[in-house]
């Protein structure tokens, strides 16, 4: 019998708690993964999917509730790292009581963990987990679906990256392709098509997805954005190329296919080895860390938390395009890759929030 590496991977990637939970009655099935709580919380989307084995589900839990950690950190939250992964098929174990079984458990943390909607969870999924727990966030009526603030983070990332590498943020004239078109990569393309406050409009974009709903959909409202397969997305000459759909895209097999200038997309995890932003940096790409790009979603429910408000909220959004300027600076000042430069900034900022002095303020 085949071991699971739970305590390997929680000395890799340095976690605080990993738990697993079991519904007999429901088949809930899922990880959940605290990596950090330094700053405050852990915050996490929960993801539901087919995973082919449980520690394939277990290695993508503790990848994205770091990433989760550095997300935050980088956003300037007050928030910690986590993450669910439920195991099991979308389109059959989803139902009331199923979520519901989820809230209990996430209760059970006692407000170590909070969670929110994540691939193939909804915001109406979040209403169930919310009649069990408080410990839930992106909900209707108030912050709802993070996608159009997670893809509006992934517009003024690309307009950082595109001032550092041309010289201009304006992505009037330049060309895209996305890769994903299901929700953040969908809103990201209307925002290149001119729904943005600049009123810019890219010149081509092109897109895959593997969803037939998702490319009808595209092809429908958008019949200029040219769809291509999966296959030939990564080797399209255009000036950014935005991963939108699952990890792991930049890897060594594709990385020779790219005549992108930048990468910047919304997927969690977009390197499969911190190493790929090394290769990335020789080839001449900037790189956008994608727990940089796609933090908007999590500073947007982090405001549910303060009391909502979103023209606050898409402020400390925009935000983004600062921050990133800064790391792509430590990043060249460093002569470094631009996804370890984030990660030192991301580790820095724990590290003295940590080391605070304390002393008594009476409040």
């Amino acid at each position: 019998m085949k071991k699971l590496k739970t305590f390997q991977f929680m000395e890799e990637f340095d976690h605080e708690q990993v738990v697993y939970f079991y519904d007999k009655n429901t088949g809930l099935k899922g990880i959940t993964a605290i990596h950090n709580t330094d700053l405050g919380p852990a915050l996490g989307g929960t993801r539901l999917w087919n995973y082919k084995t449980e520690e394939e589900a277990l290695l993508d839990v503790v990848r994205l509730s770091r990433g989760m950690t550095y997300k935050a950190a980088v956003a300037g939250l007050n928030l910690g790292g986590g993450k669910t992964v439920l195991i099991g098929d979308p389109k059959k174990v989803k139902s009331e009581a199923y979520f519901r079984e989820l809230g209990r458990f996430v209760q059970s943390l006692n407000g170590r963990y909070i969670t929110a909607e994540d691939v193939n969870t909804s915001t109406s999924d979040m209403g169930f987990v919310a009649m069990e727990t408080d410990h839930v966030v992106g909900l209707h009526g108030k912050s709802g679906n993070p996608s159009p603030f997670t893809a509006l983070g992934a517009l003024y990332s690309i307009r950082a990256a595109l001032k550092v590498q041309f010289g201009d943020p304006t992505i009037e004239g330049k060309t895209f392709s996305v890769q994903g078109a299901g929700q953040t990569g969908y809103y990201l393309i209307k925002y290149l098509l001119g729904d943005n406050e600049h009123g810019d409009i890219a010149k081509k974009i092109y897109f895959t997805e593997i969803n037939e709903t998702y490319i009808e959909r595209m092809k429908k409202e958008h019949p200029e954005v040219e769809f291509v397969k999966p296959e030939d997305i990564y080797g399209l000459d255009v000036d950014v190329f935005s991963p939108c759909a699952l990890g792991g895209v930049i890897n060594d097999e594709t990385i020779p296919q790219l005549k992108c200038s930048i990468v910047a997309g919304t997927s969690n995890n977009v390197l499969k080895g911190e190493e790929h932003g090394a290769q990335l940096k020789e080839k001449g790409i900037l790189y956008a860390p994608d727990f940089v790009v796609n933090g908007g979603g999590l500073i947007n429910v982090y405001h549910e938390l303060k009391g909502y408000n979103k023209d606050a909220a898409t402020a400390d959004v925009k935000a983004i395009y600062d921050r990133l300027l800064q790391i792509f600076e430590i990043a060249k000042v460093q002569d470094i890759p631009v996804n370890i430069a984030a990660m030192q900034f991301a580790e820095e900022r724990i590290k003295s929030i940590k080391n605070m002095k304390p002393s008594y303020v009476k409040r």
